[in-house]
């Protein structure tokens, strides 16, 4: 991380456009955000777009913007994330979902560094430092026909890869402090992480990366608040392999106990219940996303929900974090 950092900010004093690949959930918006707070244009605006979480009918739009009376419903005149992020950094996340047709758009931007509005005859020029990521290794889709190599070559200006949790397990620990303060500013009760717990994070692979841990760590912080939490506090996929007896009436008792033993969720005190269980969805809902690459209709089969009502309980949980960041 020491390197990928040396290179945020040996890019960030340029024009340059940014690549930065990683598995999901490693940080790369973290990077991306590095590079902005480094560049001549911190004072601007950073502004994100997640490509795979907008229909494509409506990426146009939402990139560039529209004029009122550009299609139906566009009742009003509305400013694109180019336009938003004029003098500032557009980090267009997950870039490897937008379509082909998107595609070609967004190289001419690039190239000409100009746009319109949908439904508009105004140019204008585009101010704007773009960041670009994905966990998909671009090269085999432009293999299989899925993204043009031309935009592969002007997006991959400078390439930084973010390694994931597993590579750096000595950054578990302070990734883990770093929530704990954070959680603890917005009201949680601090929980205490013994020396077991932090030998079984760091040792446990993190499919789920960063995001998993800091889910994680907040799931503690609601189960146990203000309490010294070890090894057996964890849920059973993050604890150590369980040692077994050779005798093997041994091997199936120490099963049995550790498939019998009831998860410990009731906080102590009263609390919002309402709250608690909506709190525990949305960790499941973002643990099933980052296992299903962010792909909806994937993640809504591990969840055993219609795609339609998985997308309605996103759109819940992303408003209720744009509020929370207002009320902030």
């Amino acid at each position: 991380m020491a390197a990928v950092a040396q290179l945020a900010g040996r890019v960030a004093g340029t024009d340059s456009t940014v690549l930065i690949l990683g598995e999901s959930g490693s940080g790369k918006e973290v990077v991306a955000r590095c590079v902005h707070r480094l560049s001549p244009r911190r004072e601007g605006p950073f502004v994100a777009l997640n490509c795979g979480a907008i229909p494509a009918e409506l990426m146009e739009s939402e990139l560039f913007g529209h004029e009122k009376g550009a299609f139906t419903g566009a009742v009003v005149s509305r400013k694109g994330r180019f336009e938003l992020a004029q003098g500032g950094t557009l980090f267009l996340d997950e870039i490897a979902e937008m379509s082909a047709q998107m595609q070609v758009k967004l190289l001419r931007i690039l190239q000409e560094r100009r746009f319109e509005r949908v439904g508009g005859s105004q140019t204008i020029h585009a101010d704007v430092r773009v960041v670009a990521a994905t966990h998909r290794d671009l090269e085999q889709r432009i293999g299989d026909g899925l993204f043009r190599e031309d935009l592969y070559y002007r997006l991959n200006v400078f390439p930084i890869e973010v390694p994931p949790l597993r590579a750096r397990c000595e950054d578990v620990p302070v990734l883990a402090e770093h929530f704990l303060a954070s959680l603890s500013a917005r009201g949680h009760q601090r929980v205490h992480l013994n020396h077991e717990i932090q030998q079984a994070l760091r040792a446990y692979p993190w499919p789920g990366n960063v995001r998993e841990l800091e889910n994680l760590i907040e799931r503690l912080t609601i189960l146990y608040p203000g309490q010294q939490v070890g090894v057996a506090d964890l849920p059973p996929r993050y604890r150590p392999a369980v040692s077994v007896a050779d005798d093997p009436d041994d091997e199936r008792q120490s099963l049995a106990q550790v498939w019998a033993e009831p998860p410990a969720l009731l906080p102590a005190g009263p609390f919002d219940l309402k709250l608690y269980l909506e709190g525990i969805e949305q960790t499941l809902i973002a643990q099933a996303m980052a296992e299903s690459d962010q792909v909806v209709a994937r993640a809504a089969q591990r969840l055993g929900l219609r795609r339609t009502t998985l997308v309605e309980k996103l759109k819940k949980y992303a408003g209720d974090e744009r509020r929370e960041g207002l009320r902030g």
